[in-house]
């Protein structure tokens, strides 16, 4: 989406006009993560976030800064520590990848933050849309930060479909960098994953609270069903490798446990497969054999 090939600048600047004027009223102001300019807070956050809903992290966040404040401190955990202390966020990979995240950044880049996008880009677990909402978020530099909230948004508003998946990734990454202001970029994706978590949602959009709805082609067509195919419905959670190797952890992080204590903890279904699950978390970095068929979390 250019200025001149699909929205005119004035119309663009009357988007954004609504946008800030909505934000400023509406917007979710309170969240700790955005009264801070610290990357490694920031950082945190956004590994938190990661496929975990906002009011699941909220109880781990303040904690988490609490105990490792730092690059340095969560450098120095442990990494048994450190997995249980993610406990009942998910994804325990995730924990991991920040904690080498801030090895690399003590060890590597002598305690500074990296902003050149290929460094950046290198640390553990930050990819295209982590270095995109560091950058902006910490540094209020001008780049789009698509994750999903703002995806569906630009989708919509800007190429009139149902959801991001319809559109090539590069067209949903140009038409959200024309939508950006010159200056104030920070509050205006902050904006963007607001509208999109709050009105413009995925299954029930409130098209008649939206500050863009003037100005929104996918309102203006009609409000077309989605044209890509449906996703097949995903296998029951409990019956899928990540529940299992979750119970596991749990387990672990209690201490060790022999391989029969951990096959008998899991429904039927799975026990076949421990040996599969264990030899997968160790690869994982997120379980070691300890001997005698026990298992233990990682030692420091």
């Amino acid at each position: 989406m250019t200025a001149t090939s699909a929205t005119p600048e004035a119309d663009l600047a009357a988007l954004r006009s609504a946008l800030a004027g909505w934000y400023a009223a509406r917007g979710r102001h309170g969240l700790p993560w955005r009264r801070t300019r610290d990357p490694y807070a920031v950082l945190v956050s956004e590994v938190m976030l990661q496929q975990t809903q906002v009011e699941r992290v909220l109880p781990y966040y303040a904690g988490w800064l609490q105990r490792w404040p730092t690059f340095a401190a969560l450098a120095a955990a442990a990494p048994a520590d450190v997995i249980t202390a993610w406990r009942g966020l998910g994804y325990n990979r995730r924990a991991l990848a920040l904690r080498a995240a801030a090895r690399e950044v003590v060890d590597v880049h002598g305690g500074e933050f990296p902003w050149e996008p290929a460094a950046l880009r290198k640390l553990p677990g930050v990819g295209p849309y982590t270095a995109a909402a560091l950058r902006c978020f910490v540094r209020d530099e001008s780049v789009p930060v698509l994750d999903t909230n703002i995806a569906r948004v630009v989708a919509r508003v800007a190429a009139g479909a149902a959801l991001p998946r319809e559109l090539p990734p590069k067209q949903l990454e140009a038409a959200a960098a024309a939508l950006l202001p010159a200056q104030g970029a920070r509050d205006h994706n902050l904006a963007l994953m607001d509208l999109g978590a709050l009105v413009c949602t995925a299954r029930s959009p409130a098209c008649g609270a939206c500050p863009l709805a003037a100005g929104c082609r996918w309102q203006r067509e009609g409000q077309p069903p989605p044209r890509a195919a449906a996703k097949p419905a995903p296998p029951r959670f409990e019956a899928t490798s990540r529940f299992a190797r979750g119970r596991i952890i749990d387990r672990l992080r209690s201490g060790p446990a022999a391989e029969d204590e951990l096959r008998a903890m899991l429904p039927a279904g799975h026990r076949p497969r421990l040996a599969g699950y264990l030899a997968a978390l160790e690869r994982d970095g997120l379980a070691v054999p300890i001997g005698g068929g026990a298992w233990a979390l990682p030692p420091g």
